[in-house]
Order: C-alpha cells, then sequence, then structure tokens
C-alpha cells in the first residue's frame, strides 16, 4: 500500500476512533436512563448496568487508542451525541410500550456498534497500527455479547410486556 493510502486511512482511523467515543458516550446516556425506568425487568436492569460498565471501558480504550497519535476525542462530538441519545431515551419514556421500543433500539444500536468496531479493526489494519486489534477486538465482543443477549431475551421481555399489560399493571416499565 502506497504512503498516501496509508496516511489517508490513519486520517479516516482517527476520525471513526473520535465518532465511536461519541457513540459510546451516547449509548452510555441512553442506558443510564433506560436502567433507572426497568423495576419491572430485573434481568434486563443489571444486564444493562453491566453493558454500561462496558462501555465506560470501551470509552477508554478508544481515548487510549487516539493517545498514541497524540490526539484526543472531539467534546464537541460526545456532547452532541449525548443530547442525541437523551432525547431518544425521553421520547420512548412517554410511550406505553417504552420496554418493548427500548429493547428494539438497543437491539439496533447494538449492531450499529458491531459494524462501526469491525470497520475500525480493518482501518487500524490500513493505517498499520497492530496494536489497536487487542483493544477494538475486545470491544467488538463485548458489543457482539450484548446484541446476542438482547436477541435471546426478545421474547420473554415481549411476553412479560404484555402479560403486565393485560393485567392493568405498568406496562412500559
Amino acid at each position: 500500500m502506497s504512503s498516501s493510502t496509508t496516511d489517508k486511512a490513519r486520517d479516516i482511523y482517527l476520525v471513526g476512533l473520535r465518532n465511536q467515543h461519541a457513540v459510546e458516550n451516547q449509548a452510555i446516556e441512553l442506558l443510564e436512563r433506560q436502567v433507572g425506568r426497568l423495576e419491572n425487568y430485573p434481568e434486563m436492569r443489571d444486564r444493562m448496568q453491566r453493558h454500561i460498565e462496558e462501555s465506560r471501558e470501551q470509552a477508554k480504550r478508544l481515548e487510549e487508542l487516539l493517545a498514541a497519535y497524540d490526539t484526543s476525542h472531539s467534546a464537541f462530538k460526545d456532547t452532541m451525541m449525548s443530547i442525541v441519545g437523551n432525547l431518544a431515551a425521553l421520547g420512548h419514556s412517554t410511550a406505553p410500550d417504552e420496554v418493548v421500543k427500548n429493547t428494539f433500539a438497543n437491539f439496533a444500536f447494538e449492531h450499529y456498534e458491531i459494524a462501526s468496531y469491525s470497520s475500525l479493526l480493518t482501518l487500524a489494519e490500513l493505517a498499520g497500527d497492530t496494536a489497536a486489534q487487542t483493544a477494538l477486538n475486545a470491544s467488538l465482543r463485548e458489543e457482539k455479547e450484548m446484541a446476542q443477549w438482547i436477541a435471546e431475551h426478545l421474547d420473554a421481555t415481549v411476553r412479560r410486556f404484555v402479560e403486565r399489560s393485560a393485567a392493568g399493571q405498568t406496562a412500559g416499565v
């Protein structure tokens, strides 16, 4: 690969790392808002709480990767994505089927992150950043595990939501 191609790959890679850092901040905001409203779904609350901690670790990994290039995350992007995360969570909080809508959104969001980390792995390779493979693969594995957990619990979540609704209980959370 030519030097100019490697340089361009590195530029795109650094933007991708900054973008993913902002996405992790958005994930933390979304999940923190949801966790506080899941008293009727304790296993989901516990798994999401664990994923908040994973997301914080992912953000730290991204900060370390950026620091290796003597750069940092974008405070502006982080702030904007946090605002978007808060608005999305607020939008679902008024819906009577909040838990179901959040589950769908979380499943899609996890797959977005899977695609992002997969792309970052490719960009790291193209940029010659072999040291990043371990950190990016760890984050990718965590995102895949969360997506798998949501997939495995989707049926039970919808069933519990319907049962609670039929019993006249708070159905959303």
